[in-house]
Order: C-alpha cells, then structure tokens, then sequence
C-alpha cells in the first residue's frame, strides 16, 4: 500500500486546522497551581488540545503548524476563549493562568479588547486573570514585550513571566518588565533534593521575588521529594504531575499532601520553635488609606515604637519609619502638605517581608545577602501572606546565637559533633516529615583493648580519625553526622547511595588506622592485651562494624524505636567481624525475629 506524501499530509493538516478554527475544536485542560503553605488551590494554568486522536491533538504540534500557517493569532483567540468559557462553567476558584504570545500584539489583525469582551460576556473580572508570558520564545528588540505587560496590565490584568530559566534572556526579562509572577522552569526543581547547585538557584530567586514583591511559582513537582525539598526552601506556590495531572475536570479541593505537612509543620513548629515566628511580636500597624497626620500621633502616643508596618486588605506593604516621617514633617511646609496625604505616601517598601514557617537561618541568609546599604533592622511576618507581627534583626541574632550555643552544649567535645540530644532531634524531625532515610550506627572493634594497651590520647586520636573521615566522606547537606559518645558515631544519611559512602568510610579507615601501631604489631596484625575477663589475649587490628536501618515512619513512633533498631545492627555487624557493614531490615524489630534470608550485609 502506498503512503500519502508529505503534501498530502501536509493538505490534511490544514483542512483540520481550518475544521477546528472553523468549529471550535478544542479542549481546555486545567493544571492546579497550589499555595504549597495552605493546601488549597491559587488558582488553574489553562492547556488547551486538538481533536484526540488527531496528528494535531499535543499543542508541541498544533501550535507550531498553526504558526507556519499564519494562524496562530485566530487559534490562541479561541483556546483563550474556551478556556475562560470552561473556567466559568466549571466555578472553578481562584486565579485563571493564560499562556499568551507577545509577538502577536504587533499582529495587524490583533483586536485590542477582544479578551475584556469574551470576560464581560461571561461575567469574569480582570483581576481573576494571569497572562503568562513565556521565556521559551525570543523576544524581539522593538518593545513588544514591554508593549505586552503595559497592555495588559492597563486593562487590570496580572502579568507572569513562564519558564524563567528556559530561554536566554534571564533575569534581565524579569528587571524589565517587572512582573506580578514569575513561574520557575521546572529544569531547576527536578532533581532539587539532591543537587546542591539547583538548590542554590532557587534560594536566589527566593530572595529576589521576595525583595521584588512578586510571587513564585514552582512548575514541573513530579516527585514527592522535589516538593518537600521546596516546602522546606519556603517556596510558596508550586504546579506539577505529583500534585495533579492537568485535566479537564481538575480538583478543587485542598490538596491531601500539602493538608499533612502543613499539620506535621505545625507540629514540628511548636516542638523546635526555630522559625521566624518565634520572632514576631505584637505591634500597631496602620491602614494604607490612613492619613499622616494619624500616623504621626501613633508615633508621638508610643515612644518605644520607631517602624509601623502599612497593610492593606490584611496584607502588608511596606513599614513607615518614624525617621523618615519626622524629616519629611521637618521640611518648610513639610507637614502642610503632606499631613492629610495617605501612609502609603512615605511607605518604605525596603523590608523583608517572611512567611511565619520561614526557618531562622533562611531569614539570616536573606538579610546577609542584602546590600550592605539597604541592611534594615524589621522583620515582616506574615501568616499565609496576611500581616501577622513584626520581627527584629536584634532578635533574630539574639536567637541565632543562643541556638548556637546551645548545639555547642550539646556537642562532643573531643570531635565537637552533635551528641545524642541533636541526633534524636534529627530522627524525630525526619519520622514527623514522614523523610526516606537511613541510620547507620558506627562502633569500633577491639577499642577498648587499644586504648588500654596504647593509652588514651592514642585512643582519642583514634575517635578524631573516625569524625574526620566521616566529614570528608560525608559531605551532602541532607545528611547528619553525629557522635553518641566514647567510639560509637551515627550518620542519618538522605542520599541513595549511602551504602557506597559506608565502603568509602570502612576503605579509609582500614587504609588510616595502620599508622597507629607499632611495626611490630602490625607484623603480628594486632596486639596481645587484657580481655575484659583479664586474661591475655589478642586483638586484631581495629575495624568498623555499621549497623544499618532504614525507619519506617508508619511504625516507628520515635528516635527511641530507631536507636533501639540501630543497636541491634550494630550487634549484628559487630558479631561478623572486622570491617563489616549490615543492614537490618526496619519492618522487623528484634534481630531474632529476622528471618534468614532477609538479613543481610551491604555489598
């Protein structure tokens, strides 16, 4: 049978692009996008498909062929306009996300106010759209891009830059055009949780959209690692298949996930206390409509007071700093002319402003990465972007410095690790966040003899050698390195390949530990010492043994359970001998319930 040629292909393609512009032959899909802090929905970037089972079905085809055919213009038109009828017919909640070409306002048969007609038509205001303006396409140098966000912006519209990171332009495309939303290109999130250069990415453009005032959303959460690494960065809004597939009839219930961590977050809030809400204090604020005049009195009536925040509809502005207002009322006629002006009139907007779940050190770096001049003493909290209270720099060192200090406290002195207060911290926080990780136990053999036979500083330098090796081989953030006292050490690790980690460890040790002994010794392959009975007898070289779990969150109500596991490992890697590691399987709890083909040793 003979195939049709790539004319007629091509003829059959623009008979069904002209069937479905003719028709109407499209399906909108919605994507929820999240407030990652609440649960609930933000609001739906609206997809649109052609005909199923049609060559022009997936929009990576139809929209180029439309474009080869000069038809783009008609076809956003109508995918824009079957989105917002759908929207409107499903009662669907909060924002509606449209992806728009900006090159097409320069299009001669462009119909200005033709999206305001189809939103009057059905009943939908302004200020429920976000026009999405991808980075994926070059812009050109005649102010289309520029003329895109002022046209839409003056009819009410929200502006979003989409995929930034995808294209070329950058961080500049968001200098210049100043959007209300900036989305994240999903390059950067996938992968997040175990690429320590994305995560560096993100917290900029955390700290930059916070500075900006401009919301962030995250595109492309396809695992559920990926986002828990983000709810931990404070990233606020967030889209992608793990959280829901687009569809055209998508959920508009509070999402079950992001419910749970918001009430295992609360939880672990009120345990640990280390977030910016532990700063925030009760303060008077004023209204944005509120005259100077009033404002000034405020300031006069409270001496202790020197910022006031300015909110408005709950959520805050900026502050107005009692300095700066004095100056401005200093001025020949100064307060004649400003006194009955609004506060919005001498509203400092050069303040952070921080969700209440923000933990303390994210806020530091956020004030250690401003410009030196812009450095200012408040804080503003908010609690799901409502005004919550104010926050001091004072504060926040004060408690940063009593938080170290206390993990001082609590460290070894001789390697000055994390001790057992620490690490059962860790294990709780890790079994609330419901966290895939692993606990390996670390304790030398033959320690005892040793330190006995070549006496104690020979012995704690032997422990400072483990504690080295464990930091040089354990060097990802996600991981956490303990020490329980004398010889024994714990390493909570995050990262897959632990099992490889633990061989690089029992390698540098066995290649380290040498050095310690005397020739002779080492000829015989170990010391000839007092046992614990007292009797003579000999000792081989030192070695590792790791006893490994792996917790199971649903079982394992705390870091007593897990102890309790890592110790029966431990007992088993120990009874093997030598440089030995041994994982322990976590649905079983005491080592002689185990059955024999499950147990078994790391290779």
């Amino acid at each position: 049978m003979a195939h049709g040629s790539g004319t007629d292909m091509q003829l059959d393609s623009t008979s069904l692009l002209n069937r479905i512009l003719e028709e109407g032959l499209i399906t909108p899909l919605f994507q929820p996008i999240y407030d990652l802090t609440s649960g609930h929905v933000y609001g739906y970037e609206a997809l649109s498909r052609g005909p199923k089972d049609t060559e022009l079905f997936a929009p990576d085809v139809l929209f180029p062929f439309a474009q080869a055919q000069g038809r783009l213009h008609e076809l956003e038109l109508l995918c824009r306009e079957r989105a917002i009828s759908r929207f409107v017919e499903l009662q669907l909640p909060g924002q509606l996300f449209l992806n728009v070409s900006a090159s097409l306002l320069s299009s001669p048969d462009h119909q200005k106010g033709m999206t305001l007609s189809i939103l009057k038509d059905l009943g939908l205001k302004q200020h429920n759209i976000v026009i999405e303006l991808s980075e994926k396409h070059p812009y050109d140098q005649n102010g289309l891009t520029h003329q895109s966000v002022e046209h839409y912006r003056e009819m009410g519209f929200q502006v979003a830059i989409d995929d930034l990171g995808a294209g070329y332009s950058g961080l500049r495309l968001w200098s210049e055009v100043r959007p209300d939303i900036v989305k994240l290109d999903k390059h950067f999130i996938e992968g997040v949780h175990q690429d320590a250069i994305k995560r560096e990415f993100v917290r900029s453009i955390i700290n930059i959209s916070q500075r900006l005032r401009c919301a962030l959303v995250a595109e492309g959460i396809e695992h559920k690692e990926e986002l828990d690494q983000l709810l931990e960065m404070g990233v606020k809004y967030g889209q992608g298949f793990f959280l829901q597939h687009p569809s055209p009839l998508p959920n508009t219930e509070p999402h079950e996930y992001l419910l749970n961590h918001v009430t295992k977050r609360m939880k672990q809030h009120a345990q640990q206390e280390e977030t910016v809400q532990s700063l925030s204090r009760e303060s008077v604020f004023v209204e944005s409509t509120r005259p100077l005049s009033e404002v000034a009195k405020l300031f006069k009536e409270n001496k202790g007071i020197f910022a006031l925040p300015v909110v408005e509809n709950g959520k805050p502005l900026g502050i107005i700093r009692r300095h700066a207002l004095h100056e401005l009322f200093s001025t020949p006629y100064g307060r004649a002319l400003y006194e009955n002006k609004s506060a919005l009139a001498v509203t400092s907007t050069d303040v952070l402003i921080v969700e209440s779940n923000v933990s303390l050190a994210s806020v530091s770096t956020m004030f250690t990465d401003q410009d030196t001049d812009l450095v200012n003493n408040e804080i503003v909290i908010v609690h799901e972007g409502l005004y919550f209270g104010l926050g001091h720099l004072k504060d926040l060192l004060k408690r940063i410095t009593e938080l170290k200090i206390q993990n001082a406290t609590y460290s070894n002195p001789l390697t000055l690790l994390p001790g057992n207060v620490p690490i059962n911290r860790e294990i709780d926080r890790r079994l609330l966040s419901e966290h895939d990780f692993y606990v390996a136990y670390f304790d030398l053999n033959n320690f005892k003899p040793f330190n006995d036979y070549y006496g104690y500083a020979k012995g704690d330098a032997i422990i400072q050698l483990v504690g080295s090796i464990l930091r040089s081989v354990v060097t990802s953030e996600e991981n956490f390195i303990g020490h329980v006292g004398g010889d024994d050490f714990v390493v909570i690790f995050h990262d897959e390949d632990w099992c490889d980690q633990c061989h690089t460890i029992l390698k540098r040790f066995a290649a380290e530990v040498v050095k310690f002994y005397n020739p002779n010794d080492l000829d015989e392959g170990g010391i000839w010492t007092k046992s614990r009975d007292g009797d003579h007898a000999f000792f081989d070289v030192l070695s590792l043994a790791i006893g490994v779990v792996n917790p199971n969150p649903k079982v394992c109500d705390s870091h007593h359970f897990v102890a309790e596991l890592a110790a029966q490992a431990k007992k088993s890697a120990k009874q093997r001998g030598g440089n030995q590691i041994y994982q322990q399987p976590y649905q079983y709890h005491f080592e002689e319930d185990i059955p024999a083909e499950l147990s078994r040793c790391c290779s």
